[in-house]
């Protein structure tokens, strides 16, 4: 996918991600923390994270797209070799999801669960949405930058 409507589609697909990303995270860390909001967010949660794994590789080819028109730059390099680590942080969230969703169903199941399963689940959870969202402003960062740095700094 190259243009949407004209308009290079990294630039509006990558809003997508920019949103959902932080978004999943944070809502995955309530789920992880919070029974209450585990048994009614669980399913959004997962739902979220497979959207964003399905809109990671397509915001990064558009990017690639575009990256091949514009001037090479050393900012925009390490953008794109950054945006190419995106689609390592959404699996990683998606299999969190999936671990939230399967201690969901077992406890629902079979209230015997271990707290213990469900901690190491929990913090494992919270490390990967915390770099999934430091992931998501690094890449972020780096795109303003690769954008907008010389037409900011020049205007002061």
């Amino acid at each position: 996918m190259s243009t949407i409507n004209g308009l290079p589609a990294h630039i509006l697909l990558v809003h997508f991600i920019v949103v959902l990303a932080p978004l999943t995270a944070t809502l995955a860390i309530v789920c992880a923390l919070w029974d209450a909001a585990r048994k009614r967010l669980i399913w959004l949660v997962l739902a979220l994270a497979v959207i964003t794994l399905i809109l990671t590789p397509l915001t990064t080819d558009a990017g690639e797209w575009l990256e091949k028109r514009e001037d090479r730059s050393p900012v925009l390099h390490a953008h794109t070799h950054l945006g190419d680590t995106m689609l390592y942080f959404a699996i990683a969230l998606v299999a969190a999801a999936a671990l939230l969703a399967f201690i969901h169903v077992r406890e629902t199941r079979d209230k015997s669960v271990k707290p213990v399963a469900h901690w190491v689940i929990a913090a494992l959870v919270i490390i990967v949405s915390l770099a999934t969202t430091v992931q998501v402003y690094r890449i972020g960062d780096s795109g303003a930058k690769a954008s907008w740095g010389d037409l900011a700094a020049a205007n002061p």
